[in-house]
């Protein structure tokens, strides 16, 4: 399906595709906003640089972050400036809310911006308002946006259920996300089919913390298989034993696998 963007967006939308053009990995680094501090003892400058050299397509920060990040390692890897917030010390965790403008990502030199927007939510009306602001001003400035989009709330009763998801994507894609960002449903043919059906590229939540990297791939190979873009996986690589190391198995996996590979065992053969 064709979309038609301005040139400034589509360019902007090929810097994130730094491996592929049309696989993405990306590591959220947006948690310590929500839980405090959970990098694994990495600060966020080194973490970035190894990062940088491992393949991986873009990290997910929010603004004040950037000020202990040298900025060279953004000749290698992409920026994502995270506009959404809340804490676990909330009275509602899932209630989130804009703490950034596109106007301060453009200064900060962001290649696009991401907006956590909880389906079902008790400040759901206001979530989804906030998400058409900011497409808004995207469309005014060419900035590409990522929709995190989640089912959580007092009525999800399954944040997999497929058809929750599915309109969970279908909201974000409606009012202008270009890059949507979602749970996995469990199930590779259920979530083929929301892929199929999505407008937009989707990228899958890396899943639980596992210190098992060889589960990790596994994980990350049924993505692929059910037509994702790729993955946002945060857990699984800044808290890893080695997070470059990690960080470059996945990407390499997202970038390079496709349906020729019977398995991963098979693809990872094929690397040597």
């Amino acid at each position: 399906m064709r979309r038609y963007l301005s040139s400034a967006r589509e360019l902007r939308l090929r810097r994130l595709h730094r491996h592929h053009d049309q696989r993405l990995m990306i590591v959220p680094l947006d948690h310590s906003v929500t839980d405090g501090p959970v990098t694994g003892g990495n600060r966020v400058d080194g973490l970035v640089g190894k990062l940088s050299g491992a393949h991986v397509d873009a990290v997910v920060l929010h603004k004040g972050a950037l000020r202990y990040v040298d900025p060279r390692w953004f000749t290698t890897i992409s920026l994502i400036v995270h506009m959404s917030a809340s804490t676990v010390h909330a009275p509602d965790p899932n209630a989130k809310y804009l703490v950034a403008q596109v106007e301060e990502a453009l200064r900060l030199g962001a290649d696009a911006v991401s907006v956590h927007v909880n389906l079902g939510s008790e400040q759901e009306r206001q979530q989804v308002a906030d998400l058409a602001l900011v497409a808004d001003a995207c469309d005014r400035w060419n900035m590409p946006l990522m929709a995190m989009m989640y089912p959580r709330g007092p009525k999800i009763s399954d944040p997999r259920d497929p058809g929750l998801i599915a309109h969970a994507v279908t909201l974000a894609a409606d009012l202008g996300a270009d890059i949507v960002k979602t749970m996995y449903t469990g199930d590779v043919q259920t979530m083929a089919e929301i892929a199929s059906n999505s407008p937009v590229p989707l990228v899958v939540v890396g899943g639980p913390r596992q210190d098992d990297l060889a589960a990790v791939l596994a994980y990350v190979e049924q993505i692929l298989r059910a037509g994702a873009a790729g993955v946002a996986m945060g857990r699984n690589i800044f808290q890893a034993a080695d997070p470059a190391a990690a960080a470059r198995a996945v990407a390499d996996l997202v970038h390079q696998f496709g349906p020729d590979h019977a398995s991963f065992d098979e693809f990872a053969a094929s690397l040597g």
